[in-house]
């Protein structure tokens, strides 16, 4: 209208432009005669990251950055909760789950299938009408099978994903996996809404993965897949249009996001040596949280972590989101939790507005430049594996860099380097559990895989001990604590002593063998045993033969006498903190003292 006042354009010409040597100048004199290489942060990527950044920052790129467009929904994403199914199961029970979750703001659902066959797709096609819900199956066998079984309903068109990667699980018979995949792919093919070839890079980021590694090993993949799988009736084009890439995000927010912006950066390079045009190489991205970042200590601290997630995915550009419930560690799948992380995806495109912008990181000095480092980190490795032979015969490489990366962050969490929130920073120290400890360390489905795993067993298996102590139980227990577990003990406890307190320290365990904890009413040790002395023990209190096949459980339970003798006869180790008696370590590592 006539009468609109018009807005004046926004200049800031009154401002005199600040050079990067004026920031640094600025930062000199703040510092007070500090260095100021102590602001860099050395990543577990291994490089270097600046306090600040500034426009020259882009100069210094290849090029000058554009934004990126997520593949095929500009800033879009859906929210689809994941679902697993268990082994035996016809999946009713779920598929009712996923239906009720449709008519509340979720857009999709992912079924995690043990068992494919048993999973009955007509009843699923019944309540989700398959040509016209979003669905994703994620399977460790038969997928063309799945497929025939889904298209035999009737449907004639599918929507969703496949997850079958035979490279990344380094399934046996890979050559019968890959006619597996082609099935599926000749299946599907023309189905623009549906993508049969889902890589798993979330197997990786779940078990401790840095940043690059888990772009590297995703690219190696996909590059074993456009070699491997073209033949006389598909061609490359046709294996890059049926491919998804699922990433697990973890909490560091920013690394995640560029994590994103990055694979799709190297996906259009990898796209280009094979040939393919600048229009199909493009990649969608199912980005869940993670498992690895979980807690089952103070775990509602996961909502906080689940929302930076979720930023993390949207804002990278990620066009499918499922969100983990907070409390799955320990807990059956209920109402509460499911809603809750439904909802959050939800709030972020209706609440918080994240949806309305495409690729918001571009342009930024800070993220271009960490997009831009992350890619040739990850290009760099990549290269490193396409010369030992390219996946799966370069996997034993890719999992040996995988250990080492868990490793390192195993030890930052424990020596405070690392904080998580609850678990060893900003503990509650009077945390009643909302879940039986001995329950859940006798569960085989208790995921270990974690980052807090060797805190959360610690603080578990103690406070079975305190409970054991204060109800002068005669009985005793042995708990698996793992693998390496006393070095991050160690480096706990010296952490909580006051300077000129720290004891002498005897060397830890050998490599290669087990942290156990005997507790009884009287005392708790520390002691360390081989793999085969600890399954020696477990068939000995469960009275098996050696003939009988057995995993052994964390939680071993036997009267005193009996578990005395047994860990004296099978050679368990005692390891010993020099001034401190191991009721006082448990006692300092769980706030009680």
């Amino acid at each position: 209208m006539s009468d609109t006042p018009r807005s004046a354009p926004v200049t800031f010409s009154e401002f005199e432009p600040v050079t990067t040597a004026a920031w640094q100048a600025r930062i000199e004199r703040d510092l007070k005669g500090a260095d100021p290489a102590t602001l860099r942060w050395n990543t577990p990527d291994g490089f270097t990251l600046e306090p600040f950044y500034h426009r020259e920052a882009l100069s210094a790129l290849a090029g000058q950055p554009a934004p990126q467009v997520p593949a095929g929904t500009g800033s879009y994403w859906r929210n689809v909760p994941t679902y697993h199914v268990s082994a035996l199961s016809n999946g009713h029970e779920t598929i009712i789950r996923a239906a009720d979750a449709l008519s509340r703001g979720a857009e999709g659902a992912h079924f995690v299938l043990a068992d494919t066959l048993a999973f009955d797709v007509e009843f699923l096609h019944q309540y989700l009408p398959l040509p016209d819900t979003f669905i994703g199956y994620t399977v460790t066998a038969a997928p063309a099978e799945l497929v025939q079984r889904l298209l035999a309903t009737g449907a004639t068109v599918l929507r969703g994903f496949l997850q079958f990667d035979p490279v990344t699980g380094h399934l046996p018979d890979m050559a019968g996996q890959l006619r597996a995949l082609r099935d599926v792919l000749r299946l599907t093919r023309g189905m623009t809404d549906f993508r049969g070839l889902t890589l798993d890079s979330a197997y990786f980021g779940n078990r401790g993965a840095t940043a690059s590694q888990q772009i590297a090993f995703a690219v190696a993949a996909a590059a074993t897949y456009f070699s491997e799988l073209p033949d006389a009736e598909l061609t490359v084009a046709d294996v890059a249009a049926a491919m998804r890439v699922h990433t697990a995000i973890n909490p560091n927010y920013f690394f995640e996001l560029a994590k994103l912006r990055a694979l799709r950066r190297l996906w259009v390079t990898l796209c280009h040596a094979y040939g393919l045009p600048a229009e199909a190489a493009q990649v969608p991205i199912l980005a869940e949280t993670a498992s690895w970042s979980q807690t089952t200590l103070d775990p509602h601290t996961n909502l906080l972590r689940v929302t930076t997630e979720a930023m993390s995915a949207v804002l990278g550009g990620a066009d499918v989101l499922s969100v983990r419930p907070f409390d799955t560690l320990f807990q059956e799948p209920n109402e509460f939790s499911d809603r809750l992380a439904r909802n959050l995806s939800v709030l972020l495109r209706e609440e918080a507005g994240l949806g309305t912008v495409a690729d918001p990181a571009a342009g930024s000095y800070y993220l271009e430049t960490l997009t831009d480092q992350l890619a040739r980190e990850a290009w760099a490795l990549f290269q490193r594996l396409e010369a030992e032979g390219g996946l799966p015969g370069a996997m034993a490489l890719a999992l040996q860099l995988l250990h080492q990366a868990a490793q390192a962050q195993f030890s930052r969490i424990a020596n405070g380097e690392q904080v998580v929130v609850g678990t060893n920073r900003f503990q509650n120290v009077r945390e009643q559990f909302d879940f039986n400890p001995k329950k859940l360390l006798r569960s085989r489905e208790f995921d270990s895989t974690r980052a807090t795993y060797p805190s959360e067993v610690l603080r578990l298996a103690t406070s079975l001990h305190f409970e054991r102590r204060e109800k002068k139980k005669k009985r005793a227990a042995v708990v698996l604590l793992g693998s390496h577990t006393n070095q991050l003990i160690v480096e706990s406890f010296l952490r909580l002593l006051p300077d000129g307190e720290q004891p002498v320290l005897r060397e830890s365990h050998p490599e290669g063998t087990l942290s156990v904890l005997f507790s009884s009413s009287e005392e708790a040790t520390l002691m360390y045993a081989t793999p085969e002395q600890f399954g020696r023990l477990s068939r000995y209190l469960y009275k098996l033969p050696n003939d009988v096949p057995f995993v052994p459980p964390a939680l071993l339970t036997a009267d005193l006498a009996t578990m005395q003798e047994a860990v004296r006869v099978f050679g368990f180790q005692e390891f010993t903190v020099q001034g401190y008696s191991t009721e006082e370590v448990l006692a300092r590592l769980q706030g009680k003292k």
